[in-house]
């Protein structure tokens, strides 16, 4: 069963109208665009990874109450390369590629070469992400593709290298109400002692006439040294307030010996992570405008975290909500082999993977040297969470667990860095792929969901409704395959508030399941 999220998808290059049901809103006018891997094998070479797929681009445009979906690969050089020579020749996360022994020494010599420089692949599959006006697909390396949104087809390469210091940079960057994005990235070889950076890229950059990228006008925001020159901390996304950063240094740490001696020892770039069970977590509060963090030493037990929710400020203290793991065993269950597994099969060789669990830390702001020791600093009385000033000036936090089992979070961003009320997600309980969506009420700390049987519906997206005053005043837009092959793969639209089905468009195509994507508002 697990075999049709890492079966090769198929391009459907024009437009093909999807058949509704229900009704979609007239105001529902604009594109959902989607990521994430859809190709997982080349001639006879096969991935071992599904975060390894070759990127699938697929876009769903509303308008005028119908829908039209289409989907392109990304023609990366890394896809490029790969198609003309009819097999795997560019190393992904768990693929490592060596050169053919029967090809001239010079090929062969060159071929180690690439891959002893860590020139990463630019097989972009995690998301869609926004710089100005220019539309990317991202992964965390130090290369984007350019995208256009309305045909999905890719203008070309771009390297951060070109325009800031960075080795890696997320795929999760945050949009403030003036459309300027804030990102992070890391230094590890080339630029001196390994440390992570945050950018922001201005909203009025680009320049289509003259085609300048609009990461020509980046800025430098801070920098912040790693804890340990050898082992960085790896991070998938960040957090955001108004006024600041939120930037977890996760004792899951990327090992630059390890990856600067990979391909020698044989090893996948994926086993250059470790998680250090004994270490700790620290938290960073960096001050947007000044750039300056927070001298407080605010620390926790080891976690791994992937996804922020949101964060915010609220008198004087800064709450950030995650998903966070007590272990790394995530990344193991999505190796091709695990996943074509029968199902009883995957539970039982997957119960070791520890669940996700969506957690609301508080740190306070006001501390001062003769804050009192040994007591929770804590005075918002709608959470348990704690932080604790120890002796020595720190502050260990202790988290809030809002609820288990749930991933891929998405909010109503009208309320990204504000204080907000509800989250949506998708529901993860015996394997890495959902078949339900919820929407968690932090207030009642209850929560509802949809489902269907056989149907596996991506990341939730909500789009909120023209003029709304309710938080939760919108619809929740999410992409849908089944394993029921009476079921035509659909676009799921539900009414976020009831989390009842407004409509569905079935689509007569095939449609790969995804990752992360952006709502693109229509202009006209």
């Amino acid at each position: 069963m697990q075999s049709i999220f890492a079966k090769n998808g198929s391009e459907t290059p024009e437009p093909v109208k999807a058949e509704v049901t229900g009704s979609v809103p007239s105001w529902l006018q604009g594109t959902l665009l989607r990521n994430g891997p859809g190709l997982f094998s080349v001639g006879s070479c096969e991935y071992n990874h599904w975060f390894d797929g070759m990127s699938l681009i697929h876009s769903f445009t509303f308008r005028n109450g119908e829908m039209t979906y289409r989907s392109k690969f990304l023609k990366s050089h890394t896809y490029n390369r790969n198609i003309k020579a009819d097999k795997i020749v560019v190393s992904e996360f768990g693929t490592m590629i060596y050169p053919d022994p029967c090809t001239n020494i010079f090929s062969r010599a060159f071929t180690h070469l690439r891959n002893i420089i860590s020139n990463f692949t630019d097989n972009n599959l995690i998301n869609i992400i926004r710089y100005g006006q220019d539309y990317y697909a991202t992964s965390e390396i130090n290369y984007m593709n350019q995208i256009d949104p309305g045909t999905l087809e890719t203008i070309g390469r771009i390297n951060y290298r070109d325009h800031i210091t960075l080795n890696l940079a997320t795929a999760h960057p945050h949009y403030d109400n003036e459309g300027n994005t804030y990102n992070m990235g890391t230094t590890i070889m080339g630029f001196g002692r390994p440390k992570y950076v945050l950018f922001k890229v201005p909203a009025d950059t680009s320049d289509k006439k003259q085609k300048k990228p609009a990461l020509r006008k980046v800025q430098q925001v801070c920098s912040i040294p790693c804890r340990s020159t050898l082992f960085p901390s790896y991070f998938h996304s960040f957090g955001m307030t108004d006024n600041y950063i939120v930037f977890v240094e996760q004792s899951f740490k990327l090992d630059i010996v390890r990856l600067a001696t990979a391909y020698f020892r044989g090893l996948t770039w994926g086993k250059c992570l470790i998680f250090d069970k004994d270490d700790n977590t620290l938290f960073h509060i960096i001050n947007k405008k000044t750039g300056k963090a927070i001298s407080t030493r605010f620390y926790g037990d080891a976690l791994v975290v992937f996804h922020h929710i949101n964060a915010y400020e609220d008198d004087d203290h800064v709450v950030f909500d995650l998903i966070s793991y007590k272990n790394s065993n995530l990344y193991d269950m999505f190796y091709i082999h695990n996943m074509k597994q029968e199902t009883s099969n995957f539970i039982e060789s997957n119960k070791s993977f520890s669940p996700p669990r969506c957690q609301r830390f508080v740190l306070p702001l006001n501390i001062h040297k003769e804050s009192p020791r040994g007591t929770n600093l804590v005075t918002l009385t709608d959470t348990t969470a704690q932080a604790v000033m120890q002796e020595d000036g720190s502050v260990y936090c202790q988290p809030d667990t809002l609820l288990e089992g749930l991933e891929l979070p998405g909010i109503n961003h009208n309320f990204n860095t504000k204080k907000y009320r509800y989250f949506y997600g998708s529901r993860l309980e015996w394997s890495p792929f959902p078949n339900k969506i919820a929407k968690f009420d932090i207030v009642t700390r209850k929560h509802i969901e949809w489902e269907q049987e056989n149907c596996y519906p991506s990341e939730p997206v909500f789009v909120a409704s023209p003029g709304a005053v309710d938080e939760d005043d919108g619809l929740i837009l999410s992409s849908v395959i089944s394993t029921d092959p009476n079921i035509s793969p659909f676009m799921l639209v539900l009414n976020a508030k009831t989390m009842e089905e407004v409509s569905r468009a079935s689509i007569p195509a095939s449609v790969h399941i995804d990752l992360h994507g952006l709502f693109i508002p229509a202009t006209d």
